[in-house]
């Protein structure tokens, strides 16, 4: 019950915001990891080379499909940029649900190019249903496809190291986030640029000017105070032995 009050006040607040953005232009901190990858966009396009945009293997059942929600964002707004180009952006996925998730956003994108005729469904790919031979397929295509740049935004633990030897072993500049301790940890030790904490989750602010996007980041914000108030009060009343 509780858990239903917060969603429904999550939609109100977040409805309201968005009405309030798009009356009312607001500046976002810069992040370089989202600066790099929108560079990274253009040079695909300009090289001749693909993106390669891996979204972990979060089930979309369970709490760990939130990241993947995220990576989804992302890769709509890369297909649509990238469908014209002579290599297509691809992507990875380790879940069989977030693999038809992957192949019906990628066709999005392609309609909202005006291509669709030149989607493929196989540049939307499950390389694997395990953690590791998810990444031993993703690893395939980061060293064998002409990938220009590896996109990691999802949920990966420590196979996440995997994918980014691959990447390196083959000059393939990464950017990465996960929502795991693990994945982000190696992921902020091994990728040129990493998305740290809630950063995942901001995506399509970044990449997108419609206004529900930049609103869904001052919601975030507003639960996170909302918390914040609560553990101090909580706190302070445990201190004082009302509770």
């Amino acid at each position: 019950m509780n858990a239903f009050i917060i969603l429904i006040l999550a939609v109100v607040l977040l409805g309201v915001v968005t009405l309030w953005k798009r009356r009312s232009s607001s500046a976002i901190r810069e992040i370089p990891a989202f600066t790099r990858l929108i560079r990274s966009l253009g040079l695909s396009i300009e090289d001749g080379k693909r993106l390669h945009i891996s979204l972990g293997h979060g089930r979309m059942t369970d709490g760990r499909g939130g990241s993947a929600f995220a990576g989804l964002a992302l890769l709509r707004n890369v297909a649509e940029r990238t469908s014209v180009s002579d290599m297509p952006s691809v992507a990875s996925a380790g879940d069989s649900t977030l693999g038809l998730l992957t192949q019906d956003t990628l066709e999005a994108g392609y309609q909202a190019a005006g291509v669709e005729d030149a989607y493929v469904h196989t540049i939307g790919r499950v390389t694997g249903l395990t953690p590791f031979s998810y990444a031993a397929g993703a690893m395939y295509i980061s060293q064998n496809e002409n990938v220009s740049t590896t996109i990691v935004l999802g949920n990966l633990g420590s196979e996440a190291g995997l994918i980014a030897d691959a990447s390196e072993r083959a000059n393939v500049p990464l950017i990465g986030a996960s929502d795991d301790l693990a994945g982000q940890s190696i992921l902020f030790t091994s990728a040129q640029e990493a998305l740290i904490g809630e950063e995942l989750f901001a995506t399509g602010a970044y990449l997108n000017d419609d206004a529900v996007y930049s609103a869904s980041l001052t919601v975030q914000d507003v639960f996170r105070w909302v918390i914040i108030v609560g553990l101090i009060v909580g706190a302070g009343l445990k201190f004082i032995g009302i509770i």
